[in-house]
């Protein structure tokens, strides 16, 4: 379920973004947090399986997104797709958890 949270976040605030940016910076800002603390509580239950390679992608790579989103991206188009892109990646890959 947590990854779903994750997912529809990442889809939220990237639609946000895509938007405008600058209007929704403060609800983007909030679930940036909201969603860095679903990641924070996944359980160790995740860290096998098939899944595992997507979400050690996603990981690796959402710290920046997330630092960027903070700080406020250079191409709030291209932030908001590469977030985008990975609520889809991992709805569609969530499927491997059950």
């Amino acid at each position: 379920m947590k990854i779903l949270d994750i997912a529809m976040n990442l889809n939220r605030i990237g639609n946000w973004a895509a938007d405008s940016y600058e209007q929704k910076r403060k609800r983007i800002k909030l679930f940036l947090g909201q969603t860095s603390d679903y990641i924070n509580s996944l359980t160790t239950e995740i860290s096998s399986g098939s899944f595992q390679k997507t979400l050690t992608a996603f990981l690796s790579i959402y710290k920046q997104l997330e630092k960027e989103g903070i700080n406020g991206p250079k191409d709030p188009i291209a932030w908001a797709e590469k977030m985008m892109t990975w609520g889809n990646i991992l709805t569609h890959r969530a499927n491997l958890l059950k």
